[in-house]
């Protein structure tokens, strides 16, 4: 049994393209019982073609990804009872964020028009934690698990992907969204960094935002 129990039936890991919120849902999943929600790049045919020409593809790639998403969510919440925590590392919103920054005007707001309909259908998390770490540090990690269709992503692409976290952020007053520094953790590598990042799962937070740097 988990030394220390979540008090959240809905938590997201959050957090830009190589945050390693994937790798901490994972090793979070072996200890707690849960339904693990899982960002499926490898299904979006559109990702590579995406990154080699973004104005053609763009489109078509959140126009995908968003409709995988909403079968996951949707999937999700039909799963097994006894498994009450639903684990996932993204939220749905994020769709609208990431169209934001690659779609042009007019298809954005095609684009966001569907998301309305769909958004209502899916549950805000109990739990919001994003992971932030700095450009540099993301692209290490992006080069470091090879993924062919990602070796190109620059730092102003993650930067901007970043701030449009940030501002979305500013204006949640709904649920508690917790920011936690990881510019010096390696929770992979090291036992005790987990243990720590994965305490502040176990708190309960009043809604909005709240900032943590880990000091182990």
């Amino acid at each position: 049994m988990p030394k220390f129990e979540i008090p959240y039936n809905y938590v997201t890991i959050e957090g830009n393209i190589g945050a390693g919120k994937t790798s901490f849902c994972r090793m979070l999943a072996q200890e707690y019982p849960s339904t693990l929600v899982l960002e499926q790049f490898n299904d979006n045919p559109f990702l590579p073609l995406f990154y080699k020409d973004p104005e053609r593809y763009a489109f078509t790639l959140e126009l995908f990804f968003m409709t995988e998403r909403f079968k996951q969510m949707q999937h999700a919440q039909t799963t097994d009872i006894f498994q009450q925590l639903i684990l996932s590392d993204y939220f749905f919103t994020k769709t609208l964020l990431f169209a934001r920054k690659n779609l042009v005007e007019e298809e954005y707001k095609l684009f966001q028009q569907l998301f309305q309909v769909l958004v209502k259908s899916i549950p805000q998390p109990e739990l919001l934690v994003y992971f932030h770490r700095s450009t540099d540090i993301l692209i290490k990690n992006i080069r470091k698990r090879n993924r062919g269709f990602e070796q190109d992503i620059t730092e102003d692409y993650l930067l901007g992907i970043q701030h449009a976290y940030f501002e979305y952020f500013r204006s949640i007053l709904s649920f508690p969204i917790v920011i936690v520094d990881l510019n010096e953790i390696d929770f992979v590598q090291n036992r005790q960094h987990y243990e720590e990042l994965k305490l502040l799962l176990t708190k309960q937070y009043q809604p909005g935002v709240h900032r943590f740097s880990l000091f182990v």
